[in-house]
């Protein structure tokens, strides 16, 4: 049977949102003097020592030396949040977010600039994931030839996602057979579910009357190369990492080459997105200590959001940064920035 917290009085609960608004600033372990003078509760510096020890029983408060004052633990982190609401952005910054996405036709293109603009917005580590829907409907297939026999193969299909791959031929073959093939491919086969335009592809090369003809014998060399092959995974985009380091997280070095080296593995980077944002499309969700998902992670928190778009496809947003973050500030950017990738009007 799970144990609930005992429900904070309201004095307690203005005192602890007070000690977490002022650890956030200062980053600095809070003393009951300080607090006496912000908070309405009119409470004497001892009174709000007494207070801040209930408090540290309780395991909102912890103190880091026996002269320090006291900082926010998770638990209280998580409090805090759930009392906040979000701040709206200025009309100009409104503006300019939508100016960030007008004409990315794309999921990935607006992934792309959804992390570059959170990470903008909030000085912390911006995440961006476009996730392809299943069974993949090709929309067309673009070849352009480059130098030394190389072919730069186009992928895109219905639901916005770009693949691009580069391979090396032992012959050349000249852009017009490459338009031709191009035709081929988008006449036959746009529309079709990925995985049955592969099958197909392959039962007409199997055809030894296929061998005859020339474009088709280089659309072989092709399809051997990986065309129609690419594998729809994911595509994850971060910026911001360096943010990191200016922060005292209170890791070893050791420790922080571990955390950069996780961040760098976009596998283990879309498993944190997948872990933690679970909730249906819109609904921001704050998690408060990552440590469960790597033990560098302890000090970080996430705020993020999952956007699901017609068709099927689907992205989530975050931004990754210190425990001690300007929540309100974050948790509107990311709405914002859900409702400029959906094309909501703000």
């Amino acid at each position: 049977m799970m144990v609930r917290d005992p429900v904070l009085s309201p004095r307690n609960a203005e005192i602890l949102h007070s000690i977490v608004e002022t650890y956030i600033q200062t980053g600095q372990p809070v003393a009951s003097r300080t607090i006496s003078k912000r908070t309405r509760t009119g409470l004497s510096p001892a009174s709000i020592r007494n207070v801040m020890a209930d408090l540290s029983e309780e395991g909102y408060l912890e103190q880091p030396h026996t002269s320090a004052g006291r900082i926010p633990t998770e638990k209280a982190f998580r409090v805090y949040v759930q009392s906040l609401g979000m701040a709206r952005l200025r009309a100009s910054e409104l503006e300019r977010l939508r100016a960030e996405f007008r004409g990315l036709e794309t999921i990935e293109g607006r992934a792309e600039r959804s992390s570059h603009v959170l990470t903008e917005l909030t000085g912390n580590v911006g995440i961006a994931a476009a996730i392809p829907a299943a069974g993949q409907t090709l929309h067309q297939v673009e070849l352009l030839g480059l130098a030394d026999r190389r072919i730069l193969m186009i992928v895109v299909t219905r639901d916005g996602m770009v693949r691009e791959r580069i391979v090396s031929l032992d012959e050349s073959v000249s852009q017009e057979e490459l338009d031709s093939i191009r035709n081929y491919l988008n006449w036959n086969f746009s529309g079709w579910v990925l995985e049955e335009a592969r099958q197909e592809l392959a039962r007409r090369l199997e055809q030894e009357s296929a061998m005859y003809d020339a474009i088709l014998r280089r659309l072989a060399l092709l399809r051997a190369k990986g065309l129609l092959d690419f594998e729809v995974t994911p595509a994850v985009f971060m910026e911001g990492a360096a943010n990191l380091v200016a922060l005292d997280l209170h890791l070893t070095r050791e420790k922080m080459r571990e955390l950069f080296r996780a961040l760098e593995e976009k596998k283990r980077v879309l498993q944190l997105l997948d872990r933690f944002l679970g909730k249906p499309s819109g609904q921001i969700e704050v998690r408060v200590g990552l440590g469960e998902a790597h033990p560098s992670m302890k000090a970080l928190s996430l705020i993020g959001l999952q956007v699901v778009l017609p068709g099927g496809l689907s992205a989530k947003i975050a931004v990754l940064g210190p425990m001690r973050m300007n929540y309100e500030k974050v948790i509107s950017a990311v709405m914002h920035v859900g409702d400029a990738f959906r094309g909501v009007p703000a």
